[in-house]
């Protein structure tokens, strides 16, 4: 976990850059990036998704359902968008910085790390032999590790998807705090 967590400073100047680009789509400055705002958003970095396509990646990272899209939710959007485009590499170049490209390759990394088995989701039994037994003098306490796989388990069925983990990641990075946020 001490991998990962030293990669909290870079990434974190990662989610400041995402701001940016929020806080510029963000026209009526309600905060909250709506469906015009966000295709807007594509249109300029260049992520082409057909309009059915962006609408249910809208729906997906809407997580409270209010019919908008704040910045943890963005910053999820823009990474699976990022995943989800053949064009993510040069999207990320015009957004100007190589760093956002880093942030979303180093969290999906993690992530990928974590899902021993490659399923797309995150089990507890896997997530505790990635953290103990790859990095032998990184081992994580019993109650640590659980106590993170329950805040990442937004379902609560056991499972933790990559949309989970990048919430919490977000989280746990601190990006959402006041202060963070009016950088």
């Amino acid at each position: 976990m001490n991998s990962i967590t030293m990669r909290f400073p870079q990434l974190k100047e990662g989610l400041r850059n995402i701001k940016h680009l929020f806080n510029q789509y963000d026209e009526d400055a309600n905060g909250t990036i709506d469906h015009q705002e966000m295709k807007k958003c594509f249109e300029k970095i260049q992520i082409q998704l057909s309009d059915k396509d962006m609408h249910s990646l809208y729906r997906y990272c809407d997580v409270d359902g209010n019919e908008g899209i704040q910045y943890p939710e963005f910053i999820v959007l823009l990474c699976l968008a990022y995943l989800l485009t053949t064009s993510a590499v040069s999207s990320i170049a015009i957004l100007g910085s190589e760093q956002l490209s880093y942030m979303f390759n180093e969290l999906l990394d993690a992530f990928l790390f974590l899902d021993k088995d490659g399923d797309g989701k995150l089990k507890r039994k896997d997530m505790v032999l990635s953290l103990n037994d790859s990095y032998h003098q990184e081992k994580s306490p019993g109650h640590v590790t659980s106590r993170r796989f329950k805040e990442m388990d937004m379902n609560k069925n056991g499972q933790v998807t990559l949309k989970g983990f990048l919430f919490c990641i977000i989280k746990w990075i601190g990006i959402d705090s006041d202060d963070d946020i009016e950088q």
